[in-house]
């Protein structure tokens, strides 16, 4: 799973990271994205045996592809640990954000 889903994430990073505050602003991709990065952090956190925690919104819509490259990279620390459950979880979060995004 591991080189897909690095390469899953690493497609919605580069897809967006180039987008202007406007184009973040459209159709609710921001809120789109930051609940992509949620998700990611909360099956992050279960596989590691830890809390869940809210992920903040940064003050610009800008930083959110590195947010979910840093959260995607955590994820694949600990993609070894992940469950079949989890792992469904992680693709349905990322083919719902891919359409909210492209």
């Amino acid at each position: 799973m591991e080189p897909t889903l690095e390469r899953a994430i690493g497609r919605v990073v580069e897809g967006t990271r180039h987008w202007s505050p406007a184009r973040w602003s459209a159709e609710g991709r921001a809120r789109a994205m930051h609940a992509l990065v949620q998700t990611l952090a909360d099956v992050c956190a279960e596989a590691e045996g830890e809390p869940r925690r809210e992920v903040p919104r940064l003050a610009a819509d800008l930083h959110l592809p590195e947010q979910l490259q840093v959260i995607g990279l955590d994820l694949l620390d600990v993609a070894d640990r992940l469950t079949p459950e989890q792992r469904a979880r992680i693709h349905d979060a990322i083919a719902r954000a891919r359409a909210a995004l492209f």
